[in-house]
Order: C-alpha cells, then sequence, then structure tokens
C-alpha cells in the first residue's frame, strides 16, 4: 500500500460548544465542550483513517495543548510524528448559536516558529519521504516559516518520487507551484492571485488554470467552489462537478475532508472526474456533522453513488 505522509505547520485543538442564543454583555450557559485534533493535515490524516487509509501526520506541537493534541491523535488510532516547538499549540472555539442554527468560528493565530525549527521540520519531511507516495502540505504557513519552505518540500517530494499535493495560499504557494505540484486545491480567490486573471465563471476558471498546467507547474488542479462543486483542470481535461445538497451543520474540515477523497482517489487510481467526485462527497459529508467531527463513512458512500449515477 502506498504511504502517505501529511504535514500541518498550524496545527490546532478545537473546542467546540453550543447555546440556545448569544446575546451581548449575558453569560451564555453553553454545552459541554467537544475537543478535537485540527489542522489541514491532521484533519487529512483524519479523514484518510475513515476512508480506510493509514497516513503518518507530521506537525508542529508545542506546550500543554501540544500534549493534549497529541493524545486526542492517539485516541484516533492516527499514527503521528510531532515536532517539538517552543511556543504552545493553538486552540480554536466553535460556538453554534441553536436558535439560528448559525455557526461562529474563532481562529487563534498560529504561534510562530522559532529560528532552527523550520529545519527540524525539514529534516523530518526529508527523511520520512523516502517512505511516501504522496506528501500532502495543508493548512496556513505561521510566522517565522520562510517564503520558499513549500518550494523546499516540492524539492524533496520531487526527489524521493513521492506526489505532492498542497492546499495553502500566499506567496509560499505561489513558490512552490514555481518547483512543481501534483495535485492543487485553490478557490477562486487564490486562483485569482496565482494567474493576476479574472475568474468568474467555468471558462475562465479554465483558462487561468490551465496557465498553471500548461508551465508544468501543477498535474491537477481542482478549483473549489464551495457549495457549488469543483472544476477540475488537467493537460488535456476539464470537468466540472456539482456538490450535493445536504442540511449544513459545520463548514470545519470540509475542506480538508475533499482534499483526503481526492487523495483517495489517486491512491486508487480513480479517474479525473471520480477522484473529484470522492473529494465532493468527503467535503460535502463532513459539513452534515457538527463541530469538527468531519464525516461518516456511510454519507459519503451515500453521496459518491448519487454523484456518479
Amino acid at each position: 500500500m502506498k504511504h502517505i505522509l501529511t504535514l500541518t505547520l498550524s496545527p490546532t485543538i478545537d473546542k467546540s460548544t453550543s447555546v440556545d442564543t448569544i446575546v451581548a454583555e449575558h453569560k451564555l450557559d453553553c454545552n459541554e465542550p467537544k475537543f478535537e485534533p485540527g489542522g489541514g493535515g491532521i484533519n487529512v490524516s483524519r479523514a484518510l483513517k475513515r476512508l480506510g487509509l493509514s497516513s503518518t501526520a507530521v506537525f508542529t506541537s508545542g506546550g500543554l495543548s501540544g500534549k493534549l493534541l497529541q493524545e486526542l491523535l492517539h485516541q484516533e488510532q492516527i499514527e503521528q510524528h510531532p515536532i517539538e516547538t517552543h511556543n504552545p499549540t493553538r486552540e480554536n472555539f466553535i460556538v453554534v448559536n441553536r436558535g439560528s442554527n448559525e455557526q461562529f468560528r474563532f481562529g487563534m493565530p498560529a504561534p510562530a516558529l522559532i529560528p532552527g525549527e523550520e529545519e527540524k521540520i525539514l529534516k523530518v519531511v526529508k527523511q520520512m519521504a523516502s517512505q511516501a507516495s504522496y506528501i500532502v502540505a495543508s493548512g496556513s504557513i505561521p510566522q517565522g516559516v520562510s517564503t520558499d519552505f513549500l518550494a523546499q518540500i516540492a524539492r524533496i517530494a520531487h526527489q524521493e518520487d513521492a506526489r505532492l499535493v498542497v492546499d495553502t495560499s500566499g506567496e509560499a504557494l505561489e513558490q512552490a507551484i514555481e518547483e512543481g505540484i501534483y495535485l492543487l486545491k485553490p478557490n477562486q480567490s487564490e486562483l485569482r492571485k496565482l494567474t493576476g486573471m479574472d475568474v468568474e465563471d467555468n471558462e475562465s476558471l479554465e483558462e487561468a488554470a490551465r496557465v498553471i498546467v500548461n508551465k508544468g507547474q501543477c498535474g491537477i488542479i481542482v478549483v473549489s467552489l464551495s457549495p457549488q462543486g469543483a472544476y477540475a483542470v488537467t493537460k488535456d481535461r476539464a470537468e466540472f462537478v456539482n456538490a450535493p445538497s445536504v442540511k449544513k451543520r459545520s463548514t470545519v474540515g470540509a475542506g480538508d475532508s475533499m482534499v483526503a477523497g481526492m487523495v483517495y482517489g489517486c491512491v486508487n487510481n480513480y479517474d479525473l472526474g471520480h477522484m473529484v467526485r470522492m473529494g465532493i462527497a468527503c467535503g460535502s459529508a463532513a459539513t452534515m456533522n457538527h463541530g469538527t467531527e468531519l464525516f461518516k463513512k456511510a454519507d459519503v458512500d451515500r453521496l459518491y453513488d448519487w454523484l456518479t449515477k
């Protein structure tokens, strides 16, 4: 079985709860909170586990909150390789207003890395990449990380003949695509920033994505259109896939679940259309659950069957 390595530089503990209603200046009685591991690559590993694929989650971990994060992953039986950092792991807060069914997400800033920690991460990835067929770098890039960090990860992936999957944004992404990426999942705004082109409809989306693909900078681009679906582009093919209509309870981890579904499709040699449909099934299924539970496999199977009819 092909091994998968996920990388998270901005992990978090997601603390979720709910209240009857949110009123300013009042003490609000919350339900019992749930604590779940979070962050881009970590959520991809958690989602892959639900799909029956093992992976190793490589992530930064600091302080008592970092120890709790490791314990939460241990409880979910996720293979992990934490990298100790000076600053403590952040905690995010998610509150559902039951009266209106609105979700409020409070994201804390990712702790900065101190000198020497970036080099430690690169060393670990280089050591582990030799056993990986896929490296998934997902989530935000914290302060203290050089803008060419992902480009260095891309070079490591090429050296070890691993396929690099990226879901992030900013200058680090711009430099990474110069080295070449196997699969990229931008949204419309990110694709616009990467190309400087208008991307308001499917025709312009395909045109912009092909600018990157035809330069050899990316093998597959899947533009996430949120509830509308996704538009996938390769060198010789383009396809729009609608998303199913589901009852949305939470959007936390939906994008990471979509990435996991697409990686699952790649590992199992799905064609482009079926790979994207698997990603959309996972992402849509994740929105059906509260907090950061991600998805239930039965929901993924049902949605995937509907998408492939």
